[in-house]
């Protein structure tokens, strides 16, 4: 290869270092705005591996091209640092928000397991799914993305819980619910957008009771911006703040647990995130979760302790399966547990914001026939 070649060629590729850098940081300063754009709001996804693209982007930049050293690297160290700040949280050297379960708690307080998939409506494997609800054998089972195919076929891994919620629809946001706890003012329901079922029961727990909130919003995507999730979050986390009980929030928000909608989600209910301190528990791709999203979530107010929280194998779906094991003892967990960041008076104008935005959008969209 002569001498002008490999110049050529280092031209080319310090030009494409510098794209991805300008890309990387144009989209990262976009994501710090409020805007509710569907591709906007895709850049609080992947912030794990934008941090690493930049550190790596950055040091070749660093190294190979002189002529505009020390500007893109310095940009792109910065905004890691903003990365990294966003995502720390997640990380096993953070503090932990909700403490674990000791010995004496678990010989004497109320404990249950929870297990929460989205099967992927297209998935038809279903056999791996009724092996795993049996393995596992867990008190409470949420199920989503169930169509009547779904429905159908993991029914009689289910007969054996005597509490079955189900609506199965064909537009992958159909749901089914059990419990083996018993159930009461347990309701699916409709909290924002038509056919975007969430569901709502208070769980019996011995002599207590429980809250259980059981979501799974649509998400950013190409001809469908975030109002419709973003208002399904702030209906639902009012309604837990309003619970006057414990309660508990599982499954696939579609949305990663360090964006500023799960945060708000989080202070408006007063929750805490067992994930906190312990890892990010991605679900999402189920084949590449090393390089994944956290979409499959459970939060908790200040009365549980964790005994033990999974992702679990794949199942042939998109997403990995995830198992909590919770307890619910009001003394020791309030004792033990970080006690919920509440929301402020900024915090509670956010939410009506989001909920203005989204009456907005439905109101456009009556007009416009959708």
């Amino acid at each position: 290869m002569s001498r002008d070649t490999r110049s050529g060629l280092k031209t080319t590729g310090i030009w494409v270092l510098r794209a991805l850098a300008a890309l990387l940081i144009i989209g990262v300063l976009l994501s710090t705005t409020d805007s509710n754009q569907w591709w906007i709001r895709a850049w609080d996804f992947p912030r794990l591996q934008i941090l690493f693209a930049m550190l790596i982007i950055g040091g070749l930049l660093w190294i190979f091209d002189r002529h505009w050293r020390p500007w893109f690297p310095l940009a792109l160290i910065a905004l890691s640092a903003y990365q990294a700040y966003r995502i720390y949280p997640y990380s096993p050297i953070a503090a932990t928000q909700v403490a674990r379960a000791d010995a004496e708690t678990l010989a004497t307080a109320q404990c249950f397991s929870v297990l929460s998939l989205n099967v992927l409506q297209d998935n038809r494997e279903y056999g791996r799914t009724i092996d795993l609800i049996e393995r596992i054998d867990a008190d409470i089972v949420l199920l989503m993305e169930t169509d009547q195919a779904w429905a159908d076929a993991v029914q009689p891994a289910l007969s054996g819980y005597p509490e079955v919620l189900s609506q199965p629809l064909d537009n992958k946001y159909g749901l089914m619910f059990a419990s083996r706890l018993p159930m009461r003012d347990a309701a699916i329901r409709d909290l924002a957008q038509k056919d975007t079922p969430s569901v709502m029961a208070t769980i019996g727990l011995g002599e207590s009771e429980f809250r259980l909130v059981g979501l799974h919003p649509r998400p950013p995507q190409p001809g469908q911006d975030t109002e419709e999730r973003d208002a399904e979050l702030v209906v639902a986390a009012r309604e837990a703040r309003g619970a006057k009980m414990p309660v508990i929030a599982i499954g696939d928000f579609n949305d990663v647990a360090w964006s500023d909608t799960t945060r708000l989600f989080m202070q408006i209910g007063q929750f805490i995130d067992p994930r906190i301190g312990r890892g990010t528990y991605a679900t999402f791709p189920a084949d590449m979760t090393w390089l994944g999203w956290p979409l499959d979530h459970l939060f908790v107010t200040d009365e549980f302790l964790i005994d033990e929280m999974q992702v679990l194998g794949p199942v042939g779906s998109d997403h990995r399966p995830i198992l909590a094991r919770m307890c619910l003892d009001w003394d020791r967990a309030r004792a033990k547990n970080e006690e919920a960041e509440d929301a402020t008076s900024e915090d509670m104008r956010d939410a009506d914001t989001v909920m203005q935005e989204f009456e907005e959008d439905t109101e456009k969209d009556r007009v416009e026939g959708e």
